[in-house]
């Protein structure tokens, strides 16, 4: 675990956040230690709910998928973020129970090619796991089902979507967000003790997404010239979505025209034929 200053600097924590997070640094160290014994088992959880659930990407409706455990930085990061933002929600996160508040210790990406695709994935994913809204999560710690064997779907299913998309979403199936500029499904499932979080978006939004993480978020998010570049490529990538899914219908359509075609043509050729049939009979008697 390195020195807390350099841990500051390197994740751009100002002191005066970090007292507002009112978690002290030994606390956080003993998080750590505790987080390196369990992210082999974690891994091997995430491993085994790929291989389960979306190893079959027909079957699941996508396209492809990755996985990861979140790194030990970006923990600790999140939890001085999370105590400073919502000091009330996450005023009992500790050593003992850190697992039961962070909800993406185990990270699954899923991408799909086409936007509408999110339909199929989502009815096969609510279909896998019991989704009954009197299960979801309120209280982190109250609502903690400590069953390793009972998976279910633990939060009620949401998309974040840009304004002006296309409304392709049903809010009464998943809850709908607006505002912002970030585009995805996300899913909290818990899973063999721990939760797992899944976010499922197209590739053109995981480019985009990929390359605002990199640069943009979260430690140059006051950067106005990064944000507007990262906001342009943003809605660029809605475009190529939207170019996307206008492909497929242009390509259903035209070999929608064909089969027609093909049934007119094949028509006429068995009325000709018949005729010729009936030509030649009469020129034999």
């Amino acid at each position: 675990m390195m020195e807390r200053d350099l841990f500051l600097r390197k994740y751009r924590i100002e002191q005066e956040d970090f007292d507002a997070a009112g978690v002290s640094w030994e606390e956080l160290t003993a998080i750590a230690d505790h987080y390196a014994t369990i992210e082999g088992k974690l891994r091997e959880i995430g491993k085994d709910f790929v291989d389960k659930y979306l190893y079959d990407i027909e079957k699941a409706g996508i396209h492809s998928y990755r996985y990861r455990t979140k790194a030990q930085g970006h923990l600790l990061e999140k939890i001085i973020r999370k105590k400073k933002e919502q000091p009330e929600k996450f005023a009992q996160l500790g050593v003992d129970n850190y697992w039961k508040y962070v909800t993406d210790l185990i990270g699954i990406r899923v991408f799909f090619l086409y936007r509408e695709d999110w339909r199929h994935f989502h009815e096969y994913i609510t279909s896998a796991f019991e989704n009954a809204p009197e299960q979801y999560v309120k209280d982190r710690e109250r609502d903690f089902d400590n069953d390793e064997t009972h998976c279910y779907i633990a939060e009620r299913p949401k998309v974040y979507r840009r304004n002006g998309d296309s409304r392709i979403y049903d809010e009464n199936v998943i809850e709908i967000k607006s505002g912002g500029i970030y585009r995805s499904l996300h899913y909290i499932i818990k899973y063999r003790g721990y939760y797992v979080e899944i976010q499922a978006r197209t590739l053109f939004e995981e480019g985009w997404s990929e390359v605002d993480h990199d640069i943009v978020y979260p430690y140059h998010k006051d950067d106005v010239m990064l944000r507007d570049f990262s906001r342009l490529l943003n809605r660029l990538s809605g475009m190529a979505d939207e170019m996307s899914s206008y492909f497929r219908r242009m390509k259903v359509e035209k070999e929608f025209e064909e089969v027609l075609l093909g049934e007119y043509k094949e028509d006429k050729e068995a009325k000709l034929l018949a005729s010729m049939r009936e030509l030649l009979g009469k020129e034999e008697r």
